[in-house]
């Protein structure tokens, strides 16, 4: 990996996983900076007058503190640090505290205020507030102009793709909803009020919460920024609930900026963002995350990933011998060479197979595998009788549509923003506020038929009525149940290996070849006046 421009690091040398040991010397760090905060607001006429205290060196103490609430949300995934990360970097740019920099003839100086423009990216993008996002990629850009004109510096080309990535992020979305004046309307993906199908009373489900989840991205030439994919940029969105909006700014703080008011009950499952991660570091992250689940809890694995696949067929074929996603293998060199492959009869040792997932079976585990290779993992074995499910992407997609793979998957796209995967399939490019949010509400009506599907299906497996409790995973499943029943009513999508599975299976007749939901899918492509894209549900089995 290249050189991290404008990586957060951490308060000191922490362990990024585990839910504990990190929290006191996360309390510390704050206290400390309160202290300095408040000393800095009590005395700035004499800091002024007398030491001849700088505005960016104020700027830098801000910057340090919006900071610390990024990385406070990256360990506890609740949204609401987010907000109070905004308002820091927010008053840092109000009050143009970095502004002299360009005055000073300190090249680190200037660094420091393009990394903070970096890290005000990645928060605004995390908060959708793309309007923000342009303006301040636009002044990103002059500084980086002016920081290069001005200082012969080696970094001109890093900062440069900085750029280009934080442009391609911006727009991968492949729909954009117009105004009534053609402009564009950023719509948030979260979990909101509402936004998902209520249980009812007679449903049996299981009382199970999702706690924790792995998001690991490791695909080949993915649009990537600040160590996200867009994959995974999708999917902790999809993970996370509509944080609500604090009003709190720098100037209205109290003086404590620890967040000590901990919400009574976790909002968001806890989440690790693993970009490209080598085996051992996924497997760690792993083994940390099973020790620490609490009882009646779900560990989510996502994986966007490149495929391996098998290089030959053995006699007994178990949960190695199909193959799995990658792992990052850019970390395997002796004396800075890499290491040559070994015997092709071996097995790829940067692989993440099937039965590398075993252990972890032990308790309830939830898997989705977004790769070319998805359905090396329909090959599990429920050893342990705890519930289990994954949720694998199409292996292939037809070769007639438009390769969009660098701007994330069309699967992953399915459960972070149905409407917008359907769209994405029927070549739809832009749509206007009125219909987008007409089909919206339709597909809440949608999303609740999947729903009495799936709780009253008498041969579905146990596992997924055991993950039904839980908001997100329901809301996970639904989705994925509805990407189904589309790919397959869609005349492009023909190959078995172009349609989603499942372990366990789901059963067909009842989910997704369901003549209800069919309907319900060729009257969204009605509405869309798209219908000539789907077959009338007249399917063979396949």
């Amino acid at each position: 990996m290249r050189t991290n421009t404008f990586r957060h690091p951490p308060p000191i040398d922490l362990p990024q996983y585990g839910h504990k040991q990190w929290q006191s010397y996360f309390g510390r760090t704050f206290d400390v900076y309160t202290k300095l905060w408040k000393f800095q607001q009590q005395h700035r006429q004499v800091l002024d007058t007398r030491y001849g205290l700088k505005r960016w060196q104020i700027g830098e103490v801000a910057s340090k503190i919006g900071q610390l609430y990024y990385h406070y949300y990256l360990r506890t995934s609740e949204t609401s640090y987010l907000n109070e990360a905004f308002s820091f970097y927010s008053a840092i740019r109000q009050r143009s505290y970095y502004y002299q920099v360009n005055k000073e003839d300190r090249p680190e100086l200037v660094v420091k205020k393009l990394r903070y423009y970096a890290r005000f990216i990645v928060v605004c993008l995390l908060l959708n507030k793309m309007d923000l996002v342009k303006v301040l990629v636009k002044e990103l850009s002059e500084e980086i102009e002016d920081y290069t004109q001005r200082f012969n510096t080696e970094d001109q080309l890093e900062w440069n793709l900085v750029l280009q990535e934080v442009a391609a992020f911006v727009e991968a979305d492949p729909v954009l909803i117009l105004n009534d004046d053609n402009t564009v309307l950023v719509k948030s993906n979260r979990l909101h009020e509402g936004g998902v199908p209520q249980l009812e009373p007679g449903m049996v489900v299981g009382q199970l919460t999702l706690a924790d989840a792995l998001i690991v991205g490791n695909c080949n030439n993915q649009v990537k920024f600040s160590e996200l994919t867009i994959d995974m940029f999708r999917m902790l969105q999809a993970l996370e609930r509509e944080p609500l909006n604090l009003a709190t700014q720098i100037t209205t703080k109290p003086g404590t900026l620890e967040p000590s008011e901990k919400p009574a009950k976790r909002e968001n499952p806890h989440k690790y963002l693993l970009y490209k991660p080598t085996f051992s570091q996924l497997y760690t992250f792993l083994s940390a995350s099973f020790k620490e689940l609490p009882a009646n809890s779900v560990l989510l694995v996502y994986l966007s990933a490149t495929g391996v696949f098998p290089t030959g067929r053995s006699e007994y074929e178990g949960p190695y011998d199909f193959g799995g996603v990658l792992t990052n293998t850019n970390r395997d060199v002796v004396n800075g060479e890499t290491v040559q492959k070994r015997n092709q009869a071996q097995k790829e040792m940067h692989c993440l197979h099937p039965g590398d997932l075993y252990p972890f079976t032990r308790k309830p585990l939830f898997i989705i595998v977004d790769s070319s290779n998805s359905t090396a993992y329909k090959n599990f074995s429920n050893l342990f009788g705890q519930p289990l499910v994954c949720l694998l992407s199409p292996a292939v997609y037809p070769k007639s549509m438009q390769d969009q793979s660098q701007r994330g998957s069309l699967f992953t796209l399915f459960l972070y923003n149905p409407l917008m995967g359907f769209l994405s399939i029927c070549g739809l490019t832009s749509m206007h506020q009125g219909l987008w949010e007409k089909a919206q509400e339709f597909l809440g009506k949608v999303s609740h038929d999947i729903g009495q599907m799936l709780t009253s299906s008498r041969a579905i497996d146990q596992a997924f009525l055991q993950f039904y409790g839980d908001e997100f995973l329901r809301l996970l499943m639904v989705r994925f149940v509805f990407c189904c029943a589309t790919l397959r009513l869609h005349k492009l999508f023909q190959e078995a290996q172009s349609f989603p599975e499942s372990y366990p299976q789901l059963p067909k007749q009842e989910m997704v070849e369901n003549s209800l939901l069919q309907k319900r899918v060729l009257e969204l492509a009605a509405m869309l006046d798209v219908q000539n894209l789907f077959s009338d549900g007249m399917l063979d089995n396949y």
